[in-house]
């Protein structure tokens, strides 16, 4: 296995073996995440703040473990640390389905957020690597269609595996993303790895080199200081919505009766509908909003989006009718998928090419620094009252962020950042194939 790990033992080629592992991941992941929270209420026997818990439990660990795997992907090998990470992946889901306990949600949950941390930013150096910058353009845009494809299906495969055991599903995953960890390591290739230099390596001093040269960005730029504290609103609101909506359908709604009475089937197709919504809601910022709206006065929609999903929050909480709350929900993921173009575009104006890995690197953090800090009280809170009640309190801590992109809603690009040029529509967001945790 060692041998293998250095050099595989049959080389494909690169941008094939690529496409393979962005459709098996998508595949999987949705798989996993379709029916995962349904499992962990319904067969595991959470309660919400566990839950919430061991979402808090996953950011955390993606938190620490960003620059310690990251040394792996800069100093030894790409191939080494992208197969490490979806075999680590893979046995982290295999741990939470088959033995379906608290303890092995915390402990699965942990170890496929270190995985998660070895592919984060090496799958893509890797592809760039062996194909070069100036053919990798054409090679993400083909990512992102077998992404949404087989996502697709994998949200199809949770819904008929569900049918068996809503364990079924998580254990497919793993046991999916294993195999795929082997078949990397026999067919893999790294032809043009390079070791990073040590003055560009991601160490935990370089972490705190980005904090303070983030801050004194956000210092000087008030666009830069409101994304900031917006972030870390959103993280401390999010966790709890993301968690904890699923258990709020289940505990208060019949499933429909057309689907039947398995959860599998219901929350399969309300996950596909709800993809559909936000690919179109995505488009729309693309496709229909001027780009003068984006040049002159990004706030407004951005705003407007905020707002609509602080509206979503109180609607999935208070709402007596189950079309009305998945019509909430619907909303809340399309605005967000509706902004995020925008605030994209919006934040990287504002910032200067030197730094702007730097913020936008600080911005994620203060996001997971939100979920870490947000995500337990608020956990806590839905146990020992209600979950409508921690979902309100959310939906207060998330409104500020409407005022705060109101209030700077007209910005001028400063001098310093006026020669770059962002298009608009947006090209296709580039991300690692389904690896986002949920």
């Amino acid at each position: 296995m060692l041998t293998l790990l250095r050099r595989p033992l049959r080389e494909a080629d690169a941008t094939s073996t690529f496409y393979v592992l962005t459709a098996v991941a998508a595949f999987a992941f949705a798989a996993c995440f379709t029916l995962n929270l349904v499992f962990q209420y319904r067969v595991v026997d959470l309660d919400p703040f566990q839950m919430v818990l061991v979402g808090t439990v996953l950011e955390a660990t993606c938190f620490v473990f960003e620059v310690p795997t990251g040394i792996v992907a800069d100093l030894h090998s790409r191939r080494v640390s992208v197969i490490i990470g979806f075999f680590l992946v893979g046995v982290g889901f295999a741990v939470e389905g088959v033995l379906a306990t608290f303890a092995a949600a915390v402990v699965g949950n942990v170890i496929w957020g270190i995985g998660y941390t070895f592919t984060s930013g090496a799958l893509q150096a890797w592809i760039t690597d062996e194909v070069g910058e100036e053919h990798v353009a054409p090679v993400f845009t083909r990512e992102t269609q077998l992404d949404l494809a087989f996502g697709f299906l994998g949200t199809l495969a949770a819904g008929g595996l569900g049918l068996i055991a809503l364990r079924v599903p998580i254990v497919v995953a793993g046991v999916t993303l294993v195999l795929l960890a082997v078949g990397l390591a026999v067919a893999m290739p790294e032809r043009h790895f390079h070791p990073t230099p040590r003055g560009d390596r991601e160490t935990f001093g370089h972490l705190k080199d980005q904090f303070v040269a983030g801050l004194a960005v956000a210092r000087g730029r008030r666009v830069v200081r409101v994304f900031l504290l917006v972030s870390v609103l959103v993280g401390l609101s999010s966790e709890v919505f993301d968690r904890l909506w699923q258990v709020r359908v289940l505990d208060t709604f019949a499933m429909p009766s057309f689907l039947g009475s398995d959860p599998a089937v219901a929350f399969t197709v309300f996950a596909l509908i709800g993809s559909v919504i936000s690919l179109l809601a995505s488009g729309a910022s693309s496709r229909w909003l001027p780009a003068r709206v984006v040049e002159e006065n990004p706030g407004l929609p951005v705003a407007l989006a905020a707002a609509a999903q602080v509206v979503a929050v109180v609607g999935v909480a208070l709402l007596g009718n189950l079309w009305l709350v998945l019509a909430a929900l619907w909303l809340h993921n399309a605005s967000s998928a509706f902004s995020a173009p925008i605030q994209a575009t919006w934040l990287n104006r504002n910032l200067e090419s030197s730094s702007r890995a730097t913020v936008l690197s600080m911005n994620s953090q203060a996001n997971a620094i939100g979920q870490v800090a947000g995500g337990p009280p608020l956990g806590a809170l839905a146990t020992r009252t209600s979950i409508p009640v921690a979902l309100l309190v959310a939906a207060v801590v998330q409104l500020p962020s409407v005022l705060a992109f109101l209030r700077v809603r007209r910005t001028t690009t400063p001098s310093s950042v006026r020669s770059v040029t962002l298009e608009w529509p947006p090209g296709p967001t580039r991300t690692t194939p389904g690896m986002g945790p949920e």
